[in-house]
């Protein structure tokens, strides 16, 4: 079992101690300066949580509950913002929390974090007792003091603040995801990462390789030295030299100073290929030489250098094919594909695309100074449905875009701002559905496409047929869906609630408001 699946289960015990809506166990991040809280796991929060981070100082109740030492619970009237106002699970309409309370939670003397519980009725809590939020908090402790005693876990932990001083300095983005896919790729990239094998970062335009290649780095023994990255896709053969391998003054015309190639300014260090399938095949045979030899020597100077540069290369053609073709060197992508690793397409990671946008959207809602951006259930469902030919850089520019039409509809007034099916505008020009391979080879190899659910094939057979909006064409999937579900429990109401993983009465208002006969 998963560290994650126990902090799962240890919120579970929480809730049949504490009749909730909803509990989160937020962890507080090893960073400088003021305390940030990151959701390690929810039970009745959008899975969009997952993605966020809270900074106390942008949300007084959480900084209030990390100075409050024993918990505390916050009245109906505080005037306080929640976090999680317009959050919890299955809501057909956002909702506001009113009732409110939570603890700061230590392993070995040392505040770990916060467990908050929050609730729809103002009065929920109102036979929650210091006794009892006490017990909840022993048993939260005695859980996580568990975790903390297992070594592995407290050289993880040890990792996790290496990569997070890292990923500070170079990006504020993670490989966030809790699909299989995603689950197997951070895998793969713990067990490769602490050697010196050459990775090749295999995947599709758009699925997150440079995030690969930051974590190999920053997991790495080499995290104390520079991630050197250079776009092969845009270095001419004519300056092909000077760029890898620098030159010297008066090498050539124009050459006025001396420059440092990127294997230098790499060396003892990590060295970023990207879009190395781009390379012109005289540029291939400079960089075979240095690779097998690790020696470099600048144009226009009689003196070699040895370099000590690990070599990650990306791509997202199939070099096999390349190679069969006539256009990308053998013993090059034998030398690069020491140990490959593929990137799986934001269409393979299933519900991960919650999380993704929760983070899009907790950027954004900073960039553009708007208070709460959160999704609808519609328009999560909208997300969940989509194929994503562009993958996770098609959906950030998404939320962008979403996040700007949601202001603009909506101010800057309210609690929260909803990011509805159509602020997201996912019918919005050709690019929505994936391009067939062409049958250049640019495709060939790739590993077999997931095939779509056919209830959202459904509704863009409906959308084509008829033209409706998207809300339209999305609450025509939620009502087959659901008389497939009663069709297939033969009309049992709360079987089909469980299937959806849904409450049964939200189950049933979403039923009737869709005009879909419930068996009795």
């Amino acid at each position: 079992m998963t560290t994650e699946a126990r902090f799962r289960q240890l919120l579970a015990a929480v809730r049949g101690l504490v009749r909730c809506d909803a509990a989160a166990l937020l962890r507080l991040l090893p960073e400088e300066g003021e305390p940030v809280l990151q959701p390690v796991a929810v039970d009745g929060l959008a899975e969009e949580a997952l993605g966020r981070r809270f900074p106390a100082a942008a949300h007084p109740r959480l900084a209030r509950l990390l100075a409050s030492g024993e918990g505390l619970r916050f009245a109906a009237d505080a005037g306080l913002p929640d976090p999680y106002d317009g959050l919890l699970e299955h809501q057909q309409e956002l909702e506001a929390v009113h009732d409110c309370m939570g603890a700061p939670l230590r392993v070995d003397g040392r505040v770990w974090g916060l467990v908050t519980l929050d609730a729809l009725d103002p009065h929920a809590f109102d036979e929650v007792g210091p006794q009892r939020l006490a017990a909840v908090v022993r048993l939260l402790e005695a859980g996580l003091a568990a975790e903390d005693t297992i070594a592995t876990l407290a050289q993880r932990a040890a990792r996790e603040q290496a990569l997070a001083r890292a990923v500070r300095r170079d990006s504020p983005r993670e490989l966030l995801g809790r699909s299989a896919a995603m689950v197997r790729l951070r895998g793969e990239i713990d067990t490769v990462a602490a050697s010196d094998l050459t990775v090749l970062i295999l995947g599709e335009t758009g699925v997150g390789k440079e995030l690969v290649a930051e974590r190999l780095h920053a997991r790495s023994t080499r995290q104390d030295r520079p991630l050197v990255q250079i776009n092969c896709a845009a270095l001419p053969e004519t300056l092909a030299d000077s760029e890898l391998f620098g030159h010297k003054r008066g090498a050539f015309t124009g050459a006025v100073a001396d420059r440092v190639g990127k294997f230098e300014l790499a060396d003892g260090g990590t060295l970023l290929l990207d879009e190395v399938g781009e390379l012109p095949l005289p540029v291939q045979a400079k960089l075979l030489r240095v690779l097998q030899s690790g020696d470099v020597q600048r144009p226009g100077s009689d003196r070699v250098q040895r370099v000590d540069v690990r070599v990650l290369a990306a791509t997202n053609r199939d070099l096999r094919e390349e190679v069969a073709r006539g256009r990308f060197r053998a013993d090059l992508y034998h030398r690069l594909s020491v140990y490959p690793l593929r990137v799986p397409a934001l269409r393979e990671r299933g519900r991960d695309v919650l999380a993704l946008a929760g983070s899009f959207l907790e950027e954004n809602q900073h960039r553009l100074g708007a208070r709460n951006l959160r999704l609808s259930p519609a328009a999560s469902q909208a997300l969940l449905a989509h194929d994503w030919p562009g993958n996770v850089r098609e959906l950030e520019h998404l939320i962008s875009r979403a996040a700007l039409r949601a202001l603009a509809t909506a101010g800057r007034g309210g609690r929260w701002i909803a990011i509805e099916p159509e602020h997201l505008g996912l019918g919005e020009g050709a690019s929505v559905t994936r391009p067939a391979p062409t049958d250049d080879g640019a495709d060939a190899g790739r590993e077999p496409r997931m095939p779509r659910d056919p209830m959202a094939s459904a509704v863009d057979a409906a959308t084509d047929a008829t033209g409706p909006g998207l809300r339209a064409a999305t609450e025509q999937f939620q009502r087959r869906w659901i008389e497939e579900a009663l069709r297939r429990h033969g009309g049992a109401m709360a079987a089909a609630a469980r299937e959806a993983g849904m409450d049964r009465s939200n189950f049933l208002r979403l039923a009737k408001r869709l005009g879909v006969g419930v068996a009795r």
